[in-house]
């Protein structure tokens, strides 16, 4: 027990600052090490490894990158986001239509990639109508966070508590979409009165007209069976099936080669999960899951503000997918699992917009907006804090 506690530590300890001092060892390093040395000393068996892999949450993840990659390669993404921006006309409705744009398209197909797709399309409007582009990509990331709240497709912690909890695609969307939707707005209200300078004024724009290249037979294609697995989750049929199937149909094509959507998968992510899986499998072994119910007890976690609290702080200590795992055997014993899965997958999710570094999606606009303009730790934060506890604030109200 004492070896696999030592395990899950140092894991976590990786995971909470990013990589291993002095090594190249990252997250997803971190979990596969973590995962082989809970085998090599004895703490799992290799069938009880096999057991703690939860194949229904790396299925739907899988899938979910294999739809999200054809539709990015056939220009769907980049098209409608033009279109909708192109005719906005003042700087409040530009900045209304990059937030609801990227926390449309994230509730559906996960955050991070809308960010890369959307990021340089900012970049260049804003480039083109001589604007600060720094309001405009905070309020990108920071509505794919939000936006991605509303179902359990938005993201990936959300995909485990939803294939953790059996909570139905309708009835998280019913339950988590509404704290969505006010996110988006406060976010809207909050980043024009910090911004003020930028948003005051009322100068009409006019954005030319850039023409972008689409693969209409795989745009059409990559769209249906898109709407078809929307609407099979909707209908209720499971989730992860659904989402594996589509992204199987989506790779019979005569027109891309399946290395061009096997790059746009984000393989490390995949491990890393199933690395997780198996730390915390060995760490259910020992003492730990007691200890934490007994903390659960202690610090009333079935209270819907606590809960949130202890989420949010943990999201942004050790990422919020490790933060859901280390929550997984102390929710199910909860007064109302359903109800604590549910604040889970909000306040892990709303979290990450504490700081730069509390979601991958904040980091990759960072990273791909760095050459046309810099955004440091507290520039992001002077927006960041604010929207996070204001909309933490408004989805513990909500549930």
């Amino acid at each position: 027990m004492l070896t696999a506690l030592i395990i899950f530590l140092l894991t976590y300890l990786v995971l909470a600052i990013g990589r291993l001092p002095g090594f190249r060892l990252d997250r997803s390093g971190a979990a596969i090490i973590g995962a082989a040395l809970m085998i090599a000393t004895g703490a799992l068996s290799m069938q009880q490894a096999q057991a703690g892999v939860d194949y229904r949450t790396i299925m739907l993840l899988f899938g979910m990158m294999i739809v999200v990659a054809n539709l990015r390669i056939s220009g769907f993404f980049t098209l409608v986001s033009a279109w909708v921006v192109e005719r906005t006309r003042r700087p409040i409705v530009l900045l209304s239509a990059i937030v609801f744009v990227s926390g449309l398209f994230s509730a559906f197909f996960v955050n991070d990639t809308m960010c890369l797709v959307l990021t340089p399309l900012v970049i260049d409007i804003t480039r083109r109508l001589r604007r600060n582009p720094v309001p405009y990509l905070l309020a990108l990331a920071m509505a794919a966070n939000i936006g991605s709240v509303a179902t359990i497709t938005g993201n990936p912690q959300n995909m485990m508590i939803g294939s953790f909890s059996g909570i139905s695609y309708r009835a998280f969307a019913a339950a988590l979409a509404p704290i969505a939707v006010v996110g988006l707005v406060v976010l809207i209200a909050l980043a024009a009165l910090i911004y003020r300078g930028e948003f005051r004024q009322e100068t009409v724009m006019a954005i030319e007209h850039h023409p972008v290249t689409i693969d209409r037979v795989q745009l059409w294609k990559s769209l249906l069976i898109s709407f078809a697995m929307i609407a099979f989750f909707f209908a209720g049929s499971p989730v992860a099936e659904v989402a594996f199937i589509a992204g199987a149909l989506l790779l019979i094509s005569r027109r891309v080669e399946p290395e061009t959507i096997y790059r746009e998968i984000d393989w490390p992510l995949l491990v890393m999960f199933v690395g997780l899986f198996i730390v915390v499998a060995g760490v259910d072994q020992t003492s730990l899951s007691k200890e934490l119910l007994r903390s659960a007890a202690r610090f009333q976690l079935g209270n819907t503000a606590i809960l949130s609290a202890a989420t949010a702080v943990l999201s942004n200590v050790v990422s919020n997918v490790p933060a859901v795992l280390i929550f997984k055997p102390v929710v199910g014993h909860l007064a109302d699992p359903r109800h604590a899965w549910l604040v889970l997958a909000m306040s892990s999710t709303l979290a990450g917009n504490l700081t730069v570094l509390g979601s991958v999606a904040n980091l990759i606009v960072v990273e791909r907006a760095r050459k046309e303009v810099s955004i440091s730790f507290w520039e992001y934060a002077k927006l960041g804090v604010p929207v996070t506890l204001v909309t933490l604030a408004i989805g513990v109200v909500l549930l």
